[in-house]
């Protein structure tokens, strides 16, 4: 077992940052959007080895099947609700192909995860914007 950082955080790894918005509207919506970044750079030019462990198969894994099979990361990981999985696959292709250096990418693994956040939220609504999902 490794000693925690001093936050006993994910961000207390070198070089990862970890951005999220929360979405509340009126009394339905509560929703939201993490991102995390394993270093500032061009992910998708710089893969960081990566795994994934399914601790519960009752869950959207976007992009765990490449990941799985190649051992490496090229995109930020994003986590958003269920209904709102292809919303934020979208923004991060999106975000991966506008990065300089990926002009002749073909091909993005974009990693999001969900939750079902449908007993607090309006989650029908998907209230979560591609705009939201980008890392900037």
């Amino acid at each position: 077992m490794l000693t925690p950082g001093k936050n006993n955080s994910i961000t207390d790894v070198s070089g990862v940052k970890v951005g999220q918005i929360t979405l509340i509207e009126g009394s339905e919506v509560r929703t939201g959007v993490t991102a995390i970044l394993p270093h500032d750079g061009n992910i998708f030019q710089d893969k960081v080895p990566a795994a994934i462990y399914v601790g519960n198969g009752f869950g959207k894994l976007a992009g765990s099947t490449q990941v799985m099979e190649l051992g490496n990361l090229e995109t930020p990981i994003v986590l958003t609700n269920t209904l709102n999985v292809a919303t934020a696959v979208d923004a991060v292709v999106e975000y991966s192909l506008n990065q300089r250096g990926n002009e002749d990418v073909r091909s993005v693994n974009a990693v999001v995860g969900e939750t079902n956040d449908g007993y607090l939220n309006d989650i029908r609504g998907r209230h979560v914007k591609n705009n939201m999902c980008w890392m900037q």
